[in-house]
């Protein structure tokens, strides 16, 4: 008898963790479009990887950007080839814009129609999102102003620079910014962003 009832015990917890693991795993369903930004060359393979998987399961319409649409190449041997380049993107098209951050986002840290593609999406209050080195593009973008923010390490004087506040977090919302320090904290940047955008 207490052998059956220990059993019993056993299946109810477990599929009780179940059901709880499944409610912390759900993925919200948005309707919504989203700019995705990748350096030509040397973008975080994981940090877009990871990313994209969870937008994309979330039915959001995913449009990858780039200086170029020849394929671009990812620090770890990735290739994707973007849709379109910063030129001919029409802000009004999207709800949200992430950029990639990687080594080879240093290249598109002053490039000038990415800042104009940012600020377009600032001055209507849309979900603004980077990771790692990505960070800064917004702070040279100019939005960062007196906004708390994170980024790798090794740019955190740049964020300071921008009159960003630098926190340290992995990953730090402020208004309608999302930053994130790193591949580490890719997971959490991306449940983080549809958070957001299925709240708005």
């Amino acid at each position: 008898m207490r052998q059956c009832i220990a059993c019993m015990l056993f299946i109810l917890l477990t599929c009780g963790t179940g059901e709880e693991q499944s409610k912390v795993d759900e993925i919200p369903q948005i309707a919504k479009s989203m700019l995705m930004v990748i350096a030509h060359e040397d973008f975080r393979d994981d940090e877009f990887t990871a990313s994209h998987g969870l937008f994309k399961k979330a039915g959001i319409a995913i449009t990858v950007a780039s200086t170029d649409t020849t394929p671009a190449h990812g620090s770890l041997g990735m290739t994707v080839k973007p849709d379109i380049v910063f030129e001919d993107v029409v802000p009004d098209e999207y709800d949200a814009i992430v950029v990639i951050g990687g080594t080879g986002c240093e290249k598109l840290w002053d490039n000038k129609e990415l800042h104009s593609i940012v600020t377009a999406f600032h001055s209507e209050s849309k979900t603004i999102a980077a990771i790692c080195l990505a960070p800064v593009v917004l702070g040279r973008a100019g939005i960062l102003k007196d906004i708390n923010a994170t980024v790798y390490p090794t740019a955190q004087d740049d964020i300071g620079m921008c009159g960003g506040v630098y926190t340290g977090a992995d990953v730090e919302v402020c208004s309608n910014i999302i930053t994130c320090s790193g591949p580490q904290a890719t997971k959490e940047f991306a449940k983080t962003v549809l958070n957001t955008l299925a709240d708005e």
